[in-house]
């Protein structure tokens, strides 16, 4: 374990109607909430309202993980398969190293409850030592795929130096192999 400090991370609602007002962002703050709820250790968010779009994700994601140093970024919108929904291929511009198991069974979980989950286009990958994840448009598909792969999150950080992070135990169990 190494000293513990305070870990940023990002939240990026990608949508073009929220972001023009013409709809409230729900979703960046449905995960904010539940960091809340899951996370014992110190960490402050940094949140981004953008337009859909390859740049503009690219961009923000590069910008947050290498000026304000988070160490994650979770990102909502963007993944279904409409012309606009580039979130994926923007994430794999900005964090090239794929972890391919995060979208897995995000997409498994996903489909329990809906079927339509097999047009989602999750994935998670990393830049540097920023883990990017992302997620549904919904809060419920939100909170359910954050359950799903939050107990592989802190080792994740672990493993590609980002900052500790310990969750409550009574929200999500992380795991971390004994010795480590």
């Amino acid at each position: 374990m190494t000293e513990k400090q305070e870990a940023v991370i990002g939240v990026v609602t990608a949508s073009d109607r929220a972001s023009a007002g013409v709809y409230e962002d729900i979703s960046g703050p449905a995960i904010a909430a539940y960091f809340e709820k899951a996370l014992t250790t110190p960490f402050r968010i940094e949140r981004r309202l953008i337009p859909d779009g390859f740049e503009s994700v690219r961009d923000t994601l590069i910008e947050l993980a290498d000026n304000f140093g988070c160490d994650l970024i979770v990102t909502t919108g963007g993944t279904g398969p409409s012309p606009r929904d580039l979130t994926p291929e923007a994430t794999l511009a900005a964090a090239p190293r794929e972890l391919p198991g995060f979208g897995e069974l995000m997409r498994k979980v996903s489909l329990a409850q809906t079927p339509t989950a097999i047009l989602s286009r999750q994935l998670a990958a990393h830049r540097g030592k920023c883990l990017v994840i992302n997620l549904p448009g919904k809060p419920a598909a939100i909170e359910l795929c954050l359950d799903a792969v939050m107990p592989a999150v802190p080792y994740c950080l672990d493993l590609i130096g980002a900052a500790y992070i310990e969750t409550d135990p009574a929200r999500v169990v992380a795991f971390r192999p004994k010795g480590k």
